[in-house]
């Protein structure tokens, strides 16, 4: 699920079909840029504030490894 240029991926569902509803892919693609941009503004203050790049990625990526699913049955 690799992008480039701001280019989201295409989103499937859990049984690999594609979500093809153009107003969910709209939603998704907002939701993403501004949570791209929330994450890279955290990511440049933690730096100013001289905090280790290493550590600022390590605990975004912990952040995203502790979602859950409250969908889920």
């Amino acid at each position: 699920m690799k992008k480039k240029d701001n280019h989201w991926p295409v989103w499937v569902r859990d049984d690999n079909s594609i979500v093809s509803c153009t107003e969910k892919i709209k939603v998704m693609k907002e939701n993403f840029d501004e949570l791209k941009q929330l994450a890279q503004d955290a990511f440049e203050d933690g730096l100013l504030m001289e905090v280790s790049d290493k550590q600022l990625k390590k605990i975004l990526h912990e952040l995203i490894d502790d979602l859950h699913n409250p969908l889920k049955k």
